[in-house]
């Protein structure tokens, strides 16, 4: 059933034959869980103190009014 193709490095366990990844395989899985992990801290910086319950929602990440507050401006 599988492939007799690769570089012929494998593992057999009990009658079950564990093929060793490629190196492309591993080089890619690496780089994707890197990027995962920076996507997690970076959310976990961003929305933490909401996830923790810290800070209200909608109190939001600072002042973002540009002046545009309830004092009149003429």
């Amino acid at each position: 059933m599988g492939g007799h193709g690769g570089d012929g490095h494998s593992t057999t366990y009990k009658g079950f034959t564990m093929h060793y990844p490629k190196r492309w395989h591993v080089i890619t899985g690496k780089g994707m869980c890197a990027i995962m992990w920076f996507w997690v801290l970076y959310r976990a910086k961003q929305d933490g103190p909401v996830v923790l319950g810290w800070r209200h929602p909608w109190e939001g990440h600072g002042d973002h009014s540009h002046g545009h507050g309830h004092e009149d401006s003429h």
